[in-house]
């Protein structure tokens, strides 16, 4: 996949490694590595698993998963994505500012994982809810940049990016278990949306922790209430 400006005569495939890539490169790597050698049980404890992170307060788990991933085609194509489009966001942001949209993109992605799948004991890992909120980042900074996908097929970046949150969209609602965290992807892209916006992110944050808090004691809690002639009571056991 390559890219270029409409009309100059730049052209680039990723550019050189930034400071930030590079080392969430070299870090995807390492722990890739690890659970090359751990085996399964990593995934369960680092991986994101909603019920584990509402009933037992794994919250780790929303930061951790990011560096997992299912398979060496899911980290080459997440790390390809990262050092393609995140490379010059870094140099226009700054290795700091990045680090920080990156990661919030991500932690957002793993929010919207908990509260959309709360019951879900299956894991969810990868990069991919960051890496969509980096590439909404760059359609929004470079809308008419030509992408082409599969190296064939041109499309500007604005374009790109709609169609990739689509995808994401319509698959979070069907009914298919592609074993694709369509979700993930689409919290990392509102969550970049927001951060870029200007919104109180962390309000939001804040509102998404707590319906996560009542979800967790919903299942704690049974409510009954009872009628009385003198007055209404209600038992929590």
């Amino acid at each position: 996949m390559s890219y270029y400006y409409r009309g100059g005569s730049y052209s680039s495939f990723g550019g050189s490694l930034t400071p930030a890539v590079k080392n969430l490169i070299i870090a995807n790597g390492a722990v890739f590595f690890l659970q090359a050698i751990s085996g399964y049980k990593i995934i369960y404890l680092f991986g994101l698993v909603p019920q584990l992170v509402i009933g037992k307060f794994y919250f780790w788990q929303v930061f951790t998963y990011q560096f997992l991933h299912g398979g060496l085609f899911h980290i080459l194509f997440n790390m390809l994505a990262l050092w393609m489009f995140g490379g010059e966001l870094e140099r226009i942001w700054g290795s700091s500012s990045f680090l920080k949209y990156y990661f919030l993109c991500g932690v957002g992605a793993g929010i919207c994982t908990v509260i959309f799948l709360s019951a879900s004991l299956n894991p969810t890992i990868g990069a991919s809810g960051a890496i969509y909120g980096v590439l909404l980042a760059y359609g929004l900074l470079f809308p008419d940049r030509i992408i082409y996908i599969y190296m064939l097929f041109p499309m500007k970046a604005k374009h790109f990016v709609i169609l990739m949150g689509a995808v994401s969209f319509f698959s979070s609602i069907s009914a298919t278990q592609s074993g694709i965290a369509h979700i993930a992807h689409l919290g990392g892209m509102v969550f970049g949306y927001l951060y870029l916006k200007k919104w109180d992110v962390k309000g939001i944050v804040r509102k998404l922790y707590l319906k996560i808090k009542y979800a967790r004691l919903k299942r704690k809690l049974k409510i009954i209430s009872k009628d009385d002639h003198d007055d209404d009571k209600t038992y929590y056991h």
